[in-house]
Order: C-alpha cells, then sequence, then structure tokens
C-alpha cells in the first residue's frame, strides 16, 4: 500500500483527477461499500487508515512506514472509535477527516510541483464545486438542493408508474420519469436539468444528468446512477421497493 504515492500529478487538472478518484473511492467506502468497510475497522486491530486511490478504490490499512510519508497520510486509528459511537456518526467523522486528506494531498501536489497563486485558485475552485464527502454522507447536499427547489415543484408529475425512475421529465424527490427526450418535451427538459443539476448521486456524488439512468431509494430517499448500484431500466422496472446498498446492508448497532 502506497497510497497512490507512485502517481504524481503536475499539472491542475492531472491534480483534480486524481483527487476525484481518491474521493470516489472513499465516498464508495463509506456508502454503497459500508458494510465491508465496517468489517474492516476492527477495534482490535493497530491504528488503521482509510485510503482512496486515483483508480476510485479505497483501503484500509496500517499507515505508511517510512517517516515523513511520501505522502501526507489520513487520520490515524479511525478503527479505535467505531463501537464507541452510532454508526452514522462515527462514519460522518472518518467522512470529516477524508476531506481533509484530500485537501491535503492535493496542495501537496500543488506546492510540490510549482503551482502559482492562479493555479491554486482554479484547483480550489474545481474542487469546490464538489460536494464534499461529509456532505454525500450525510446527505446535506442533497438537503440543500431540496431546500433550493422545493418552491418550485411543477405540477407536472408525469409518469407516476414507475416512482424509481429518475429522468429529463423528473420534478424533484417526487418525480418519477426518466426514459425519453422528444421535441415536443425539449423546453421542459432544458427546465428540469436546470432544477435539478445539483441533484447528487449518493454513491459516487457526480451531479445529475438527464442522459443518464437513476433510481431512488425507497428508504433513505437519496438518488443514484444506476451504473453505481447496478441496477439497469428493466432491472428496475420489476422492483416494488429499491433499497440501496446501505439501507439493505443496515442491521442494528450495539
Amino acid at each position: 500500500m502506497d497510497g497512490g504515492a507512485s502517481y504524481n500529478p503536475r499539472t491542475v487538472e492531472e491534480v483534480f483527477r486524481d483527487f476525484k478518484g481518491r474521493r470516489a473511492g472513499m465516498i464508495k467506502a463509506l456508502t454503497t461499500d459500508v458494510e465491508e468497510f465496517y468489517q474492516q475497522c476492527d477495534p482490535e486491530k493497530e491504528n488503521l487508515c482509510l485510503y482512496g486511490f486515483p483508480s476510485e478504490q479505497w483501503e484500509v490499512n496500517l499507515p505508511a512506514e517510512e517517516v515523513p510519508p511520501e505522502l501526507p497520510e489520513p487520520a490515524l486509528g479511525i478503527n479505535f472509535a467505531r463501537d464507541g459511537m452510532q454508526e452514522k456518526d462515527w462514519l460522518s467523522l472518518v467522512a470529516v477527516h477524508s476531506d481533509a486528506w484530500l485537501l491535503s494531498v492535493a496542495f501537496y501536489f500543488g506546492s510540490r510541483f510549482g503551482f502559482d497563486k492562479s493555479d491554486r485558485k482554479r484547483l480550489f475552485s474545481m474542487i469546490n464545486d464538489l460536494p464534499t464527502i461529509f456532505e454525500v454522507v450525510t446527505g446535506a447536499a442533497k438537503k440543500q438542493v431540496k431546500d433550493k427547489s422545493s418552491v418550485s415543484n411543477h405540477s407536472s408529475n408525469k409518469s407516476k408508474s414507475n416512482p424509481k425512475q429518475r429522468g429529463s421529465e423528473s420534478q424533484g424527490k417526487y418525480s418519477k420519469a426518466m426514459q425519453t427526450k422528444d421535441e415536443d418535451d425539449e423546453g421542459l427538459d432544458e427546465e428540469d436539468e436546470e432544477d435539478h443539476g445539483e441533484t447528487l448521486c449518493g454513491a459516487c456524488g457526480e451531479n445529475y444528468a438527464s442522459d443518464e439512468f437513476w433510481i431512488c431509494c425507497d428508504i433513505c430517499e437519496k438518488w443514484f446512477h444506476g451504473k453505481c448500484v447496478k441496477i439497469t431500466p428493466a432491472r428496475a422496472e420489476h422492483i416494488k421497493q429499491y433499497k440501496c446498498p446501505s439501507c439493505s446492508n443496515k442491521r442494528a448497532r450495539p
């Protein structure tokens, strides 16, 4: 485990891609792979860290042995607090530390490769356009979008036959359809895209796009890209109540 140390992005765009990849991996650990992540963070083990990699993968492992390490290190000992807190609070705590680590890695590269004031400002602006891991994990980003769009809930609540699908004719969390875009609906499509462009996938944290299939969890009411939770439109047609991976894996904690 080298935390991706062998990969050294040198431009603003490369550092941002590196940031997005690591972020996606850590979001996966705290959402769709949360059960596996929970089990790996055994309090009986030594100091463990959560690493995200540019390949959008994650890993729970011991910190690097070299001092100082090649890259900044994530928070140590995330496993020790696991059983002493409610799971959602513990995951939120790990998310906050993960956000801090991602920023430190990005600006480590910026400093190492001589980013000037303009480069650093551009990098931060690109990073700041994405919701934080904490916002994705706690649903805070989705709530912000909800608050902004709740005033403009349209009366068009089409295609209620499939309450799970999300698409170009959807409106807020109450809207349902997703599949076709014809000329008659072109104006509505553009309006919906504008209203929901900031809706975030509960798995990868990326924004809503009208040309992608989305599905809503009937338990936590978060939206997900179908590809992120491995659900196709055809399969969704036969699902009466959809539970996202996180809700499916939830169990009572002591």
